[in-house]
């Protein structure tokens, strides 16, 4: 039975709508909403500021209220000190990922055994504000931490002493918030099916239109072994995922995200003539020109049948997520992005011309929610995401370790003839990455490309052939060849590399 090292909590958050409240309580709400809008924003410019690095959130009341108090505004001074500390939570999240995003530079800057005290020292400066005095770790900063400025104002922070909930049905609660009047409480009715607790946050969606209370919910624990089976993951686009037993996750994600994107490519192509209508309309029929606007170019539906479709995607994908953990406790091995980007799918594909169309698909690719899914369910699991080097994960023959292969579509040929899975070989060849030693998570493809020459070479010289003679085969692709491990030696040394 394996050892237990730990205990990992199960925590979501869950959207409940309101559905009942008076008229009074609804435009009070909103006031209150506008009013911490206010406030919200003013948090944002004194403390997001690269001067408040480190930030502690407990500590930004009184930073904030020293020019700015709650009877200038009217307001309880729970309700600000509330939001005040929900948007210090929030500059310490961007802080921490300022700093996640920095340290991944100063590794990829700093490679090597050699630089292990420069990296181990440099990481400890951005911590602090001791980076001001290094102009390398400065600059860094300033490139990825962005001073934060806020407009929302259709929200509303409550700790636990700031409402009560009481059942009213099976599945309804009515929630006394505390509003401007002190000792007087709105009442609004919520539908959810657990009891409210907690902090929580009401939400007007102007979206729907309606008001919202979102909170956390705690649905237990879940112990964390001490082993776990290791398993790659490939994730791609005609399947959510693909892992190195062969299984694959999320089979109908292609179709749903192409299906969407020629809905809505098709669509704006009409929307498109009808703009073009209305603008010709617009002085020879203005009558004409206004109900064009007004009964075939709103957003109302659109925006509907949009959501229809997120809410497809996303159900896809948290499906493979569930089906690919099945309740096991696993170590997974992924990729941070997946093909064919591995980068941006804002950016075109070096060396590569796509159609219009692919890009299209490419950038309705909810790669972001791929991996936060992912990542839930590993939680949930007692799981642990290791993300590895993707480099060449595709291109590489998961048998023999070298580029020795072809991928073409979903099938890869190795230099023998045999075909393989494409997606069952990048999910294997990530598995393996996970335990290389020679190839680590912040090397770049260059080197990356030079270890995997090198150990294709060893490979084909117990053949007696060289990586000159693997291109002139048509084992090697021969886009290799401009690389600087290929030309360090001459041919006839070339397997040497």
């Amino acid at each position: 039975m394996p050892r237990k090292v730990g205990v990992a909590k199960r925590i979501s958050t869950q959207i409940v709508p309101v559905v009942g409240m008076t008229k009074s309580v609804e435009l009070e709400l909103l006031q209150v909403m506008k009013k911490l809008g206010v406030v919200r924003a003013e948090s944002y410019n004194k403390l997001g500021s690269i001067n408040h690095w480190g930030l502690d959130w407990k500590k930004a009341i009184p930073g904030v209220k020293s020019f700015r108090t709650p009877d200038t505004l009217g307001l309880p001074a729970k309700l600000m000190d509330w939001t005040i500390n929900d948007v210090a939570k929030a500059i310490t999240a961007q802080q921490a990922a300022s700093i996640d995003a920095v340290t991944k530079k100063i590794y990829r800057r700093f490679t090597g055994i050699e630089n292990q005290k420069t990296r181990k020292e440099l990481c400890q400066q951005i911590k602090t504000l001791a980076f001001l005095d290094n102009p390398l770790l400065h600059r860094l900063v300033r490139k990825e931490f962005q001073r934060g400025h806020s407009w929302v104002k259709n929200q509303i922070v409550y700790q636990q002493v700031g409402y009560s909930c009481k059942r009213l049905s099976r599945n309804t609660y009515q929630l006394e918030v505390a509003g401007l009047i002190r000792g007087k409480r709105n009442k609004i009715i919520v539908r959810s099916n657990r009891k409210i607790k907690g902090q929580i946050r009401i939400i007007y969606n102007q979206l729907l239109p309606r008001f919202e209370v979102h909170f956390l919910v705690d649905n237990g624990t879940v112990d964390a072994p001490y082993s776990r089976r290791s398993i790659g993951v490939d994730k791609g686009y005609t399947e959510a995922f693909f892992d190195s037993d062969g299984q694959a996750h999320g089979k109908g994600l292609g179709k749903a995200a192409t299906k969407k994107s020629d809905r809505i490519c098709e669509k704006n192509r009409n929307r498109g003539k009808l703009w073009a209508l209305h603008r010709k309309l617009e002085k020879i029929d203005p009558a004409k020109s206004a109900r064009i606007l007004r009964n075939n170019l709103t957003r109302k539906t659109e925006n509907k049948r949009y959501r229809q479709d997120q809410s497809v995607l996303k159900a896809i994908i948290g499906a493979a997520s569930k089906s690919l953990f099945n309740g096991e406790s696993l170590k997974v091995f992924a990729v941070r992005e997946a093909w064919p980007t591995a980068l941006d799918l804002t950016q075109p594909i070096k060396t590569k011309r796509q159609s219009k169309a692919m890009s299209r698909k490419l950038n309705s690719w909810m790669k972001g929610v791929m991996r936060n899914s992912l990542q839930k369910w590993a939680d949930w699991t007692g799981s642990v995401v290791t993300e590895v080097q993707p480099s060449y994960t595709s291109q590489v023959d998961s048998v023999t370790g070298t580029l020795l292969g072809k991928r073409s579509g979903d099938n890869f040929t190795r230099f023998n003839g045999v075909v393989l899975q494409a997606d069952h070989n990048a999910a294997k060849n990530v598995l393996s990455r996970g335990t290389d030693k020679d190839i680590t998570r912040y090397m770049s493809k260059t080197e990356v490309q030079a270890v995997l020459l090198r150990r294709t070479a060893r490979f084909l010289e117990g053949m007696g052939l060289s990586l000159l003679d693997a291109v002139e085969l048509g084992w090697l692709d021969s886009k290799h060849e401009l690389c600087s491990g290929f030309q360090a030696t001459p041919d006839r040394d070339v397997r040497n590399v």
